[in-house]
């Protein structure tokens, strides 16, 4: 399958951060709160909501708001998803 080129630069932003590539390895063995993820890595909500949102609209992380019993406000929660990053000659020719 053959990618735009908005696919190929969201992907390529989306892992030049030292802090997103770490949100991956983080996200890949379990779902966070994002408070949660914000204390573990000792930065602000705003400045990892940012990080986050690069990461999903690259398609690596998806996100959901739940009420948890014993706490009546919406929680957002990351998880990773599943993906394969493969880009090859052609994908970039089609476009030069």
């Amino acid at each position: 399958m053959t990618k735009t080129m908005q696919q190929i630069v969201s992907i390529g932003e989306a892992i030049s951060h030292p802090l997103r590539l770490k949100l991956l390895c983080m996200l890949s063995e379990r779902e966070w709160y994002v408070y949660e993820l914000a204390k573990e890595l000792n930065v602000s909500r705003q400045v990892l909501y940012l990080h986050l949102k690069r990461l999903e609209k690259a398609g690596f992380v998806e996100s959901d708001l739940r009420l948890e019993d014993d706490d009546m406000r919406a929680k957002k929660f990351f998880r990773l998803k599943d993906f394969d990053i493969s880009i090859n000659i052609d994908d970039l020719k089609q476009f030069f």
